[in-house]
């Protein structure tokens, strides 16, 4: 059986993880735009229920102090897109993906990475599953290294500071105001580098950001609305 290229090898290192049957890694790294017919969706699909069930359990053990709603807040922040991102760049996944695309390599914006970096820790699940290991501890250790520490450092009360949306929502209705809403204002830049302007109102209160993502212009503006939003007196 044919070994990793040395993008994929190196991939192998930093993960902490060799795959005993590779084809499962080349699998978690082929987008859609292969057009091979075989691509990452199904371990992406895999990978989001493992990393989401592992996070939450984690959480449940590390933070027993912690209350359900801090827990999915901090949940939501770990894995959510710019994480998974984050994650992914930190592994060098961009280069390993490229690699495998040698003809037409997918456009490398957050979203094809966290979804590979999903699709990834599914691999990882099947591919230690097949060789009679304990599969849910081998995804468990690839978690425990990447958030323990994140996990044991965070505090419930600054987790309104960095989930402004649910602050906002939650404000708003406080304050006996309609519930957000959130619309797509202009959309600039190439595929792979795309910038997102979103508008986000409360009544007759509105502000709008600009962000490489939806969901983190959508963050900064409400962000940018929480103020006017706590200090407006309604008529």
């Amino acid at each position: 059986m044919a070994r990793p290229t040395e993008d994929q090898g190196g991939l192998e290192a930093r993960l902490g993880y060799r795959f005993t049957n590779p084809a499962l890694l080349q699998e978690a790294l082929t987008h859609t735009s292969a057009g091979t017919g075989r691509s990452n969706q199904r371990l992406e699909f895999l990978g989001d229920a493992l990393l989401n069930f592992t996070v939450a359990l984690l959480l449940h053990q590390e933070r027993p102090d912690w209350q359900e709603g801090p827990m999915s807040k901090l949940r939501g922040l770990l894995v959510c897109t710019e994480s998974l991102h984050e994650w992914a760049l930190d592994l060098g996944l961009e280069h390993a993906f490229k690699a495998a695309h040698p003809k037409r390599a997918p456009a490398m914006g957050p979203k094809p990475l966290a979804d590979a970096l999903e699709a990834l820790l599914a691999a990882v699940f099947l591919d230690a599953q097949a060789a009679g290991q304990d599969a849910a501890t081998a995804v468990r250790i690839l978690v425990v290294a990447r958030f323990l520490e994140t996990i044991h450092q965070a505090r419930p009360e600054a987790l309104t500071e960095r989930d402004p949306k649910t602050f906002l929502q939650e404000t708003a209705a406080r304050l006996g105001y309609p519930a957000p809403v959130y619309t797509l204002v202009d959309q600039t830049g190439p595929g792979h580098a795309p910038r997102f302007t979103m508008g986000v109102s409360v009544g007759e209160l509105s502000a709008q950001a600009e962000g490489s993502t939806r969901k983190r212009a959508e963050s900064d503006a409400a962000r940018l609305l929480i103020g006017l939003v706590g200090n407006h007196t309604k008529a």
